[in-house]
């Protein structure tokens, strides 16, 4: 019998990863079964299991490609790599990147990172399995452990004094952005919220950023 080539399976868990998240835009998260992702392939549930062990192992690498396709990582990291702006003029750049980010995938990257947060508060142990069959940096950890650090850096440097303690600022920063996130997410998702609001994620994160240099004692341009 023909040894199959790893490009052909390459390809094929490619094709059940994509069927897995277009599943995945129609529906939450956490009512996926393999049987939709079956259904949506095309595939016996025979062929399916051919390459994966279930549907977790394949929302592994779901996860993967969505961490590939939605990555801010590199566009913040040569922003920040050797800073010599103004503080305040990086803090501008860093959300105007994080917003643009949100606006092109918010309806549909954005929508199953926000199910996927859901699943974690409702089974944290199965989210747990899954995160951790899966591959590629996160744009939260990255934020949090490398750029947040640099601003502090940065800011420090020009002679800015923060009005409270870094670290603080910081779990300010995340609670914030998961914040503007879910408020996006279940606006233009989901139609919950005011709906005389609207979510604009380019409007919310320039408030962000004048928040931040603010508390970091610098002055905002508006």
């Amino acid at each position: 019998m023909p040894k199959v080539k790893q490009e052909y399976l390459d390809e094929k868990k490619k094709m059940i990863v994509d069927c897995a998240y277009n599943v995945c835009l129609r529906k939450p998260v956490e009512t996926v079964t393999i049987s939709d992702v079956i259904k949506e392939t095309g595939l016996s549930q025979g062929a399916i299991y051919r390459y994966y062990a279930g549907l977790d192992e394949i929302l592994a690498d779901m996860v993967t490609k969505i961490r590939e396709v939605y990555n801010y990582v590199d566009a913040l990291d040569e922003l920040t790599r050797d800073i010599d702006e103004p503080f305040e003029k990086v803090t501008y750049k860093v959300c105007d990147i994080l917003a643009e980010a949100m606006e092109k995938h918010l309806t549909d990257i954005q929508k199953i990172n926000f199910d996927f947060g859901v699943l974690a508060i409702n089974e944290p142990e199965r989210m747990a399995k899954i995160m951790a069959g899966s591959s590629a940096q996160g744009n939260f950890d990255y934020l949090g452990r490398v750029i947040f650090p640099r601003l502090v850096m940065t800011a420090a440097e020009q002679g800015h004094r923060p009005l409270g303690d870094a670290e603080e600022i910081a779990l300010y920063f995340g609670a914030t952005l998961t914040g503007i996130e879910k408020f996006c997410i279940m606006s233009a998702c989901y139609g919950i919220g005011d709906k005389n609001v609207k979510a604009e994620p380019q409007k919310l994160f320039r408030t962000f950023a004048k928040t931040i240099i603010l508390m970091f004692g610098g002055r905002i341009d508006e």
